[in-house]
């Protein structure tokens, strides 16, 4: 996220690069006086331009949640034996980001150096293939890359369907453990099904029959409409160096098994920043914002000289379906899937996903959370994705956990106290 500069002091990755214009200073200059053949003539002064030191960029990162949050996912890759671990946590109402961490993580202090590389093994390396790897360490797995959502997305298609008036929080469904669609029969992750359950219930269980049905409702047409409404055709705008596009069915080639499988996340991919946003935008009350992490610029005195304004955009959604989302996923982690996020005295809202790689057959699978809290006015959004963790795979049991641990924690740092009139009621 930071970056870091090369020989020639100037940015190659992460914010060095985006803010170089602020940072890298001016040269300094001694001007000589030669003759024509460029020889230096004796007794004439010199004149100097003394050198300006670059300005200094004030970042949103809170430095001790960034280091607890790295811990965190340091731990949890170790004990998932996972691939990677990317944790992202941001101001839903604003867009700043407090911290971002991607491990395995290299070194900022010796970037070209290989890890998970032997030393024997770099050196036998051509200067291409060194390359090619080193590239692939510093990506940002937050902002470059792209992963299909999985049951996250049902925030986006729950709120989409609840702002169309297409499903109302007491509609009743029926999940047999799968639904046909065409020619295909897909199934819920509760092989012998959910039974009856409200549209409410539906969401705390993560039912795939519940959102394919909505999102049938729905229809194709509405439903890209509404993909493009809540931002995720475009960019986020972060800045940050690289940001990755949506890949998306064309709105012509999606028939009823894509939107059936789109509506819990599935057949497209985008990437975390891209869905951090988004889901920010459905539970602030339908404004879209700009994830973030510069400030302001200061002078070596500490004087601000400048300071960035970023896009928003109002009516994403209204402000009832917001609310109705907000309560309906605090019901997810008070009482639902995402119970293991729970934290007692706090209000968090969120949802849990398992979502499978391509190809299938590899079997690997990216278990992931987004929570948020407090959940009836979010002031800080986190998301945890862990790449193929090995034994229990699921996201409610080892994504969420994770959430309530870092919550847990940076809420009373950031000045959030508890309520101990805040009690799960017992069933």
């Amino acid at each position: 996220m930071i970056g870091f500069t090369g020989g020639d002091n100037q940015g190659i990755i992460g914010l060095e690069v985006k803010y170089e214009e602020y940072l890298k200073g001016v040269n300094g200059k001694i001007l000589t006086t030669t003759d024509a053949r460029g020889i230096e003539l004796n007794g004439v002064a010199e004149d100097r331009i003394e050198p300006v030191a670059g300005k200094t960029l004030q970042i949103s990162m809170d430095y001790n949640v960034q280091e607890y949050v790295q811990q965190e996912a340091e731990k949890v890759m170790e004990q998932k034996q996972a691939d990677g671990v990317s944790i992202l946590l941001m101001n839903p109402q604003n867009g700043e980001i407090l911290a971002m961490v991607n491990v395995p993580e290299f070194n900022l202090n010796d970037p070209f150096k290989l890890i998970g590389v032997e030393e024997t093994e770099a050196a036998a390396l051509s200067a291409e293939e060194k390359q090619n790897l080193l590239n692939q360490m510093w990506r940002n797995r937050c902002i470059n890359d792209t992963y299909e959502p999985g049951s996250t997305f049902k925030i986006i298609t729950a709120s989409a369907c609840l702002e169309e008036g297409v499903v109302s929080v007491t509609d009743q469904f029926s999940c047999p453990g799968y639904k046909i669609v065409e020619d295909r029969k897909i199934r819920c992750h509760k092989v012998g099904g959910h039974g009856a359950e409200t549209f409410v219930q539906g969401v705390q269980n993560s039912c795939n029959p519940v959102f394919m049905e909505i999102g049938l409702r729905l229809g194709a047409e509405r439903f890209c409409d509404y993909f493009g409404q809540f931002g995720l055709l475009s960019l986020t705008g972060v800045d940050l160096p690289g940001e990755a596009g949506t890949i998306m069915h064309k709105r012509e080639d999606i028939g009823l098994v894509e939107l059936a499988t789109m509506t819990f996340g599935q057949s497209f991919q985008i990437t975390h920043v891209r869905m951090a946003a988004t889901v920010s935008a459905l539970i602030n009350g339908g404004r879209q914002i700009t994830p973030h992490l510069g400030v302001r610029i200061l002078d070596k005195d500490g004087n601000e000289t400048y300071k960035f304004k970023y896009k928003e955009k109002s009516g994403i959604i209204s402000e009832e379906t917001s609310a109705t989302m907000r309560t309906i996923l605090e019901s997810v982690v008070s009482e639902g899937s995402g119970k293991n996020a729970y934290i007692e005295g706090y209000r968090i809202g969120g949802k849990t996903a398992t979502s499978q790689t391509l190809p299938r057959s590899a079997n690997k699978y990216i278990s992931s959370f987004i929570g948020f809290a407090p959940a009836d006015d979010p002031q800080i959004l986190g998301m945890v994705i862990i790449y193929n963790p090995q034994g229990v795979y699921y996201g409610g049991a080892i994504a969420a956990p994770i959430m309530r641990e870092i919550f847990e924690n940076i809420l009373p740092y950031l000045g959030f106290s508890k309520d101990p009139q805040l009690k799960r009621e017992e069933k």
